[in-house]
């Protein structure tokens, strides 16, 4: 008996696509790409056991097993879920949908959009000021935003240095830049608790790694003790910046 292809089956396989796809830019922009990568292989095997093989009793352990896992994925990614739920409540849920399902590249940076940032990080890790700087990519942070000060500013590399200037009310926070402008200053981020973190980065790094695990956001650390210039992206860092590093670094992803 031959199997019938219909336009169900199409739609079928499409939403299945769409979905996949989507739990793929989800685990890839907070850093769990191997979680989802076990995730995919344990279902692979599950229906190569159940539906190939037909192996009755690994089939049944198989089955229990996926009967609990809605359970475990949601211990293992009440974040990433709370943030995808909080998205949706937002007045900006519309526009957060139609970049999460977006099937095009990320937003693209040119010499002339980073040139400011690079210039400011520059002339603070010079002075060793300490500052924070947050991209935002294609997850909303209007949740961070909102812990701050907003300003609503074209990036300006005096207005950057004017606000983390050590004597500045907003110096201590974080600065969110999105859309090519400066969205708001003074932001708490997220402290990761990573133990794998290098004992000798402080606070303002691990809140770097924090909101880059927790989103696909991109964090530019200027330490105030070294005066180094360090990213954090997908939950991982560089470190050690030089200015053209920061610049291929900031164009690139």
């Amino acid at each position: 008996m031959f199997f019938q292809f219909g336009i169900k089956d199409f739609i079928d396989i499409l939403l299945v696509a769409t979905l996949l796809y989507y739990l793929y830019k989800l685990m890839k922009s907070t850093g769990s790409m191997k979680v989802f990568t076990g995730l995919l292989i344990f279902v692979l095997s599950w229906l190569v056991v159940t539906q190939v093989l037909e192996m009755r009793l690994l089939g049944s352990i198989f089955d229990k097993l996926i009967s609990v896992g809605v359970l475990a994925i949601i211990v293992l990614f009440q974040e990433e879920i709370r943030h995808f739920l909080f998205s949706l409540g937002s007045h900006h849920s519309a526009r957060a949908l139609v970049k999460l399902f977006s099937w095009g590249k990320d937003k693209v940076s040119t010499h002339e959009d980073v040139l400011p940032i690079v210039m400011a990080c520059l002339s603070m890790a010079k002075g060793k000021v300490g500052a924070l700087i947050v991209m935002e990519r294609n997850v909303p942070l209007d949740n961070i935003v909102r812990t701050g000060d907003t300003i609503d500013a074209n990036v300006n590399q005096r207005l950057i240095e004017n606000i983390f200037f050590k004597n500045s009310p907003l110096h201590d926070g974080a600065m969110v830049i999105s859309n090519k402008r400066i969205k708001a200053a003074g932001c708490i981020l997220p402290v990761s608790h990573d133990l794998d973190i290098p004992k000798e980065l402080g606070l303002r790094h691990r809140a770097g790694m924090g909101i880059s695990q927790e989103t696909d956001a991109m964090a530019i650390i200027v330490s105030e003790e070294t005066g180094s210039i360090s990213v954090a992206y997908k939950g991982e860092f560089h470190l050690k910046l030089n200015a053209e590093e920061l610049e291929s670094l900031l164009i690139s992803e």
